[in-house]
């Protein structure tokens, strides 16, 4: 548990609206977000994860099979808002779309097919002492494979994001949760529809971008792989 006190409640926005097709072979025609992992909805386990820390107010950014998602989450102890894309935006635009529902800066950011151990008390302080637009929670992958790497100077600013190339042993990668300020907004490319980590990340480097390590292990189960290789290294501990 955290050693750090409660801050006040932000928001956490969680990625839902993939079509999952990589994952169609386990999930049937179910979202990624409702697929079930250790006998559970996997967003169900996500948010559960969140909760000691505070958080109440939760945002699903959906799209494929929205309607799925909305009956899980009825009559929920926590608030649950669903902004809804109408054709395929990607990540980025998932996001920008989002804007008006998003309340509090920072607010956080998550990837809605993994999962890694945070002390997200201790992410937010390391956010607000850093003074940048972005924090990444950095994680070791389960693998060797799949993963870019993430370079860091002395500071923990991120200074460079390199491609999958089958080698990040020993190394970190992105655990696909992030705090954000609410000018990133203001920064976002025009067009509707865009990528997160391709299209934005990297232009917001020059604004401070910062990598917060972890030692929690992603887990991930973007594909059937992934989906195999998380359940089998759950089942160990």
């Amino acid at each position: 548990m955290s050693n750090h006190p409660p801050p006040p409640a932000i928001d956490a926005v969680i990625l839902c609206g993939g079509l999952g097709t990589r994952l169609r072979a386990i999930s049937g025609d179910l979202p990624k977000a409702l697929v079930a992992f250790s006998g559970r909805p996997f967003i169900d386990i996500l948010i559960e994860s969140l909760l000691p820390f505070g958080f109440r107010r939760f945002i699903l950014l959906v799209g494929y099979s929205s309607k799925k998602i909305r009956e899980h989450f009825r009559g929920r102890e926590y608030e649950v808002i669903f902004s809804e894309e109408t054709e395929p935006l990607g990540t980025g635009g998932a996001l920008k779309n989002a804007r008006h529902q998003i309340m509090s800066s920072p607010f956080l950011l998550l990837n809605g097919d993994s999962l890694c151990p945070t002390d997200f008390a201790a992410f937010r302080q390391f956010h607000e002492t850093c003074g940048g637009i972005l924090s990444i929670v950095l994680a070791r992958p389960l693998a060797e494979i799949d993963y870019g790497i993430i370079d860091m100077d002395e500071a923990c600013r991120i200074t460079a994001f390199r491609e999958k190339d089958g080698t990040c042993g020993g190394r970190f990668i992105n655990a696909g949760i992030y705090l954000l300020d609410h000018r990133v907004f203001d920064l976002m490319p025009e067009a509707l529809a865009f990528s997160l980590e391709r299209d934005l990340i990297l232009c917001l480097l020059p604004q401070g971008c910062y990598g917060y390590v972890t030692d929690g292990v992603l887990i991930d189960i973007g594909t059937p792989e992934r989906y195999h290789r998380a359940a089998a290294f759950l089942s160990k501990k």
